[in-house]
């Protein structure tokens, strides 16, 4: 398992409990701390986002994003304040530190949530290619540009927005998503789709991937078929 780890930083802890929910439910493993100082005793090092609030004891958000963006083995962990401080020159010196978002208090769990996939998408701190097919059970969270699927919760989304897909539709999307630049036959997609069934047509496969095409708009473009040989996920 390779779960994205995300370190909330607030001195209000049911801000820190109502992130974390929504935040494991979105399949992410999730530690909290209720000050930069507790904070900084974490290994941080390990973490692929800290969110962060600002107004904090003696040590404020913004001086541990600072502490965070001196360390060379913290420098590239992307941070998303959180604050009730929500003045335009606010926004500018959190970015100016470094920060690769700003949410202004009160906020939408919703919009964080967007937020956050959208901050680990363009995160470059992490790549894991994919060679084998049986290896893709093993992606918890795959994204090609705005394109992320979530392999724990079995949802898809487009810049933030949700897509609908069938559990077929689903699992085949992970499958060529996993293995991207490799043509896969229908052969291994039946035995990794539907291996419970003992018999699938050709043509049931294509159904599934037409339809597929058509709900991702853009990025079904990506998906190709290779004559005689299978499909692929072409980036």
């Amino acid at each position: 398992m390779n779960r994205y780890r995300i370190l909330v930083v607030d001195d209000e802890e049911s801000l820190c409990e109502i992130l974390k929910f929504n935040l494991e439910k979105e399949g992410y493993d999730v530690t909290t701390a209720l000050s930069a100082e507790e904070a900084l005793a974490l290994d941080i090092k390990d973490m692929d986002l800290v969110i962060l609030d600002i107004m904090m004891g003696e040590l404020s958000g913004f001086g541990l994003a600072r502490i965070l963006k001196r360390r060379s083995e913290t420098s590239d962990i992307p941070i998303i304040f959180c604050s009730a401080l929500d003045t335009a020159d606010d926004k500018v010196k959190g970015l100016d530190i470094g920060a690769d978002d700003y949410i202004a208090k009160p906020y939408s769990v919703a919009e964080v949530m967007a937020r956050v996939r959208s901050v680990l998408r363009r995160s470059v701190r992490r790549s894991r290619p994919v060679n084998r097919v049986e290896e893709s059970a093993g992606c918890d969270i795959i994204t090609f540009e705005g394109l992320e699927v979530n392999n724990l919760n079995k949802r898809c989304f487009i810049d933030g927005s949700e897509v609908q897909l069938t559990r077929k539709e689903f699992d085949i999307l992970v499958l060529l998503l996993s293995h991207r630049g490799t043509i896969l036959s229908r052969e291994q997609i039946m035995k990794q789709v539907w291996s419970d069934e003992v018999v699938v047509l050709d043509r049931t496969i294509d159904v599934n991937i037409t339809r597929m095409r058509k709900k991702l708009g853009q990025y079904g473009n990506h998906i190709v078929t290779r004559t005689g040989y299978g499909y692929g996920f072409e980036v």
